[in-house]
C-alpha cells in the first residue's frame, strides 16, 4: 500500500492533496514521465460514491500537457448521457469520456478453469470464467491507469470495487455472466460483508496472471454516516497491491455493516431517482437489507425513478417473463431456456432479488404499473400513497413509529450492508471455511492466512456480543 487515511472526516482539499501524492509517487513507482492516462471511475449508480469527484481532481491535477481517457467501469450498464457525465464528473469535456460496451469493447485474455472455480466455490459451481476485458487496458499504451472506487458491501463480491473494476465494470460478456452465476450459486448471504470471496479469489488469479504489466493504482475510498446521518468519506487508500484492499475493506465491514441482535420486522427504503431507473440497480435495496429483515416480515422500496427492470431490452423482457421467483424456480429457467442461460448475469439477479419466499417485497415505483409489478412477484402500492403514508423526507435514520407501525428506514440501502447477527456469523463462518481451502491450496500467499484471522476475531466479537 502506498498510503492511505481513515477515521476522521477527510474533507476535499485533503483528498485532493492525496491525489497529487498519488500522481508524483506514480512517477516515481513507475519509472516514467506520466503523458498518457486512464481513469476508470464506476458508473453513476455509485454517483454517492464521491468517486466522481475524485476524477474530476485527477483530470485537473494531472492538466493539459497530459492526454488523458476517462472509461466510466458501466459492466452492462445502460450509458452514461453528457448530462450524466456532467452530473458526476463535474466540468470534464466530454471528449475525454469512452464509453465501455461489454459486447464489442473487449479481448479475451484466458479463463479461470473450472477446476480453480469448483474448488474455491466448494463444489456449488463447476464452469470456467473467460477473461475478457476492454481492450484499452492491454492495449492502450497507458503510463498510468488510475481505477477509482467506494468500499461497499456487495452482493456478488462480498465488498465492492477493487479489481471489480476490471472483472464486471470494464468486463465483456461472457466474464460478466460466468462470474455472476458462480457468485449466485454459492449464495448471496454468504457474499454479502465478506472481505474476500470465492469470486474474488478467482479475480485475484486473474489480475496476477493477466494484469501483472499493467502500470495502475488504486484509489479506494470508504464512506460512513455520522451521528446527524450525514455521509462523508473517513477512509482513503492508494496503492497497487492487495494489502490496499483487504485494509480498506476491513475497515469498511467495521464501519458500514450494521449488525442486529434481532430480526427487523419492516424495512422501508428510498432510492434516488437520477441513480435509480431499473429494478437491475434499485434491488440493492433487497441485497442490502435481506439478512436483517424477519421470516414473515416486509421490505418497501420507494424508487420514483424506477421505469423499467433490467439494463438492456433482451434483460428487462426476461425479467418479465420470469421474474424473482427464488433459485429452485430460476435454475430450473436457467437450465432449460437457452436464451436465459446465453444471459447468466440475469438468471444472477433474478435470484438475487428474490427473498425466496422468506418475507415480503412491496414497490413503490415511479414509472411502473401495479400489472407489471406483481407480473415479476413483487407487492405493488402507489408511489404518491407511499409518499403520503410515510414522508420519507421527515423520517429518520433508523426505527420510526409511523401510524402505530413499527419500520426502520433506511435513505441509501448502497452504502451498508444491514444484518441481524446470527445470519452475520453463519456467513462468517462459511467464508473461514473458504479462507481454509485457499490456504491449503496456496500456502504461500499470505492473504489467506490474513483472511483467516480476520473472520477468526470478527467471529469471536459477535459471538460475544
Amino acid at each position: 500500500m502506498w498510503f492511505y487515511r481513515e477515521g476522521n472526516f477527510i474533507g476535499e482539499e485533503t483528498q485532493k492533496e492525496m491525489m497529487e501524492q498519488l500522481v508524483e509517487e506514480a512517477r516515481k513507482r513507475f519509472n516514467r514521465p506520466i503523458r498518457k492516462v486512464l481513469l476508470l471511475p464506476p458508473d453513476i449508480t455509485r454517483y454517492h460514491s464521491g468517486a466522481g469527484k475524485i476524477t474530476n481532481m485527477l483530470y485537473h491535477i494531472l492538466g493539459s500537457s497530459c492526454h488523458i481517457d476517462i472509461i466510466p467501469t458501466l459492466g452492462q450498464h445502460v450509458k452514461h448521457t453528457r448530462s450524466e457525465n456532467q452530473w458526476m464528473f463535474g466540468n470534464i469535456p466530454n471528449r475525454c469520456f469512452i464509453v465501455h460496451d461489454w459486447q464489442t469493447s473487449c479481448t479475451l485474455l484466458g479463463e479461470i478453469s473450472k477446476e480453480f472455480v469448483k474448488y474455491v466455490s466448494d463444489d456449488h459451481a463447476d464452469w470456467p470464467i473467460p477473461i475478457e476485458i476492454n481492450r484499452a487496458v492491454i492495449e492502450g499504451e497507458y503510463d498510468l491507469i488510475v481505477n477509482i472506487g467506494q468500499i461497499v458491501p456487495h452482493e456478488v463480491l462480498g465488498f465492492a470495487n477493487q479489481n471489480k473494476n476490471y472483472f464486471i465494470g470494464l468486463a465483456g460478456k461472457s466474464t460478466i455472466c460466468a462470474s455472476h452465476m458462480m457468485a449466485a450459486a454459492y449464495g448471496i448471504e454468504d457474499n454479502l460483508g465478506q472481505i474476500i470471496t470465492p469470486l474474488r479469489g478467482c479475480y485475484f488469479l486473474a489480475e496476477r496472471d493477466y494484469l501483472k504489466n499493467i502500470p495502475d493504482v488504486y484509489v479506494l475510498i470508504v464512506k460512513t454516516r455520522n451521528n446527524e446521518g450525514e455521509t462523508h468519506t473517513t477512509g482513503l487508500y492508494v496503492g497497487e497491491d492487495t494489502q490496499t484492499y483487504i485494509n480498506a475493506a476491513k475497515y469498511a465491514r467495521e464501519h458500514t455493516i450494521h449488525v442486529f441482535k434481532k430480526p427487523l420486522q419492516k424495512v422501508v427504503c428510498i432510492m434516488d431517482q437520477k441513480e435509480f431507473k431499473s429494478t437491475w440497480v434499485a434491488n440493492k435495496a433487497i441485497y442490502r437489507t435481506r439478512k436483517v429483515i424477519a421470516d414473515g416480515g416486509e421490505l418497501l422500496i420507494i424508487a420514483p425513478g424506477v421505469e423499467r427492470f433490467g439494463e438492456q431490452k433482451e434483460v428487462d423482457l426476461l425479467i418479465r417473463k420470469y421474474g424473482y421467483k427464488g433459485t429452485p424456480y430460476t435454475l430450473n429457467a436457467y437450465n432449460s431456456d437457452p436464451e436465459l442461460h446465453e444471459l447468466g448475469h440475469a438468471a444472477a439477479h433474478l435470484m438475487h432479488g428474490s427473498s425466496e419466499g422468506r418475507f415480503k417485497i412491496t414497490y413503490a415505483p415511479g414509472k411502473l404499473s401495479r400489472d407489471e409489478i406483481t407480473g415479476v412477484g413483487f407487492d405493488y402500492v402507489d408511489i404518491q400513497k407511499a409518499i403520503n403514508i410515510y414522508k420519507p423526507e421527515t423520517l429518520k435514520d433508523g426505527l420510526n413509529i409511523i401510524n402505530g407501525e413499527e419500520i426502520y428506514f433506511i435513505p441509501s440501502p448502497s452504502l451498508g450492508l444491514w444484518t441481524a447477527r446470527e445470519k452475520f456469523l453463519n456467513s462468517l463462518n462459511t467464508n473461514l471455511k473458504f479462507a481454509k481451502l485457499m490456504k491449503e491450496k496456496e500456502p504461500d500467499e499470505q492473504v489467506w492466512e490474513q483472511l483467516l484471522q480476520l473472520d477468526t476475531e470478527d467471529i469471536k466479537k459477535y459471538e460475544a456480543s
